[in-house]
């Protein structure tokens, strides 16, 4: 992986607290894109935290869990202030920065510096859950607690950061969730879910949540020639801080709003409506269009006219970045 190489070398740590932060919750081939034109445009901490927090989520644009991207570039921001630039090595001071977790800063430690910190990431918990056949559920406290002895205990004293990538590269590749290659596992042997047959039982499922739900929203897609008008969301909170549509309950807000405040005329035919799923509820997008007929009464700071043509580096929801694609397209047809 790109991340992998170069270890030894000064600035290290960067590299791969940037992979850890961008692989929670993603597939590796996912990442390595991303990752790569992260690293060229910002190579090292200082040149990311003297970023534009616009640029920093527009190269994250498509990758989801968006906090990720915020909490990255605080933090990056605390090392430069705080730790002169350099990526600390003290597991308490690690932990401190913004969006690291103990398993994200043991893993971060142990690759980087080889210092000996377990580690229990998804992949990890797995195998453990799977050679030490532990039954309990892996989002129960007392079934956390053993994993997280279970993990220390099996830390070497040397060889950390070889060790640290093997165990979550073993879960990645070969323990995985479902049809495990059990053949092809260096550890087989001695595997108690293995030897007990029980490898589709283990780890035990997760406590049932509840039921997801599906929310509705109505975005007003107001057009000036080449641009669209763009509103920046709330630091917090879903999207947080990326640039969207101005989003309303229902179609008579965003019909107000296009009168009142962009003096556009909204359209009959209206685009079909987007589904987006987030990971405890899905979002139908209805978009409403209208056209701009003069000058618009928008405040500078929160609002942007989106230029098709010639986007801005401004991070956007997935689903946004698409439906503007869209309205290229057919600016081009």
């Amino acid at each position: 992986m790109p991340w992998q190489k170069d270890l030894r070398k000064k600035g290290s740590a960067y590299r791969v607290w940037v992979s850890e932060i961008m692989l929670q919750q993603t597939q590796v081939s996912t990442v390595i894109p991303y990752f790569e034109r992260f690293m060229q445009r910002f190579p090292d901490v200082r040149t990311l935290a003297d970023a534009p927090a616009d640029e920093v989520l527009h190269l994250w644009t498509g990758l989801g869990y968006y906090a990720r991207a915020r909490n990255l570039h605080r933090a990056a921001q605390v090392i430069r202030d705080e730790h002169g630039g350099f990526f600390p090595t003290d597991i308490d001071a690690v932990m401190a920065l913004p969006g690291i977790g103990r398993s994200t800063a043991g893993a971060i430690l142990a690759i980087s510096a080889g210092l000996r910190y377990p580690i229990l990431d998804g992949n990890v918990k797995r195998v453990l859950s799977r050679f030490h056949a532990v039954d309990g559920a892996p989002d129960e406290n007392a079934t956390v607690e053993q994993l997280w002895r279970l993990a220390d205990e099996n830390t070497p004293p040397d060889n950390v950061a070889v060790y640290t990538q093997a165990i979550m590269d073993l879960g990645a590749t070969l323990c995985t969730r479902s049809n495990p290659r059990c053949d092809e596992c260096p550890i087989a042997t001695d595997c108690r879910a293995r030897i007990e047959g029980r490898q589709g039982e283990l780890p035990a499922a997760k406590r049932k949540r509840a039921a997801r739900k599906q929310k509705h929203a109505v975005m007003l897609v107001a057009r000036r020639d080449a641009e669209v008008l763009l509103v920046q969301r709330p630091p917090s909170g879903i999207w947080g801080g990326l640039w969207c549509l101005p989003e309303f309950v229902d179609r008579a807000g965003a019909e107000q709003f296009a009168t009142r405040l962009v003096n556009a005329k909204v359209a009959r035919a209206p685009l079909p409506d987007i589904a987006h799923s987030f990971t405890h509820f899905d979002l139908v997008i209805t978009p409403v269009v209208a056209k701009c007929r003069g000058e618009a009464s928008v405040r500078d700071g929160t609002a942007l006219w989106y230029d098709l043509t010639r986007p801005a580096r401004v991070g956007l929801p997935a689903p946004i970045k698409t439906l503007l694609g869209t309205l290229l397209e057919r600016n081009e047809s």
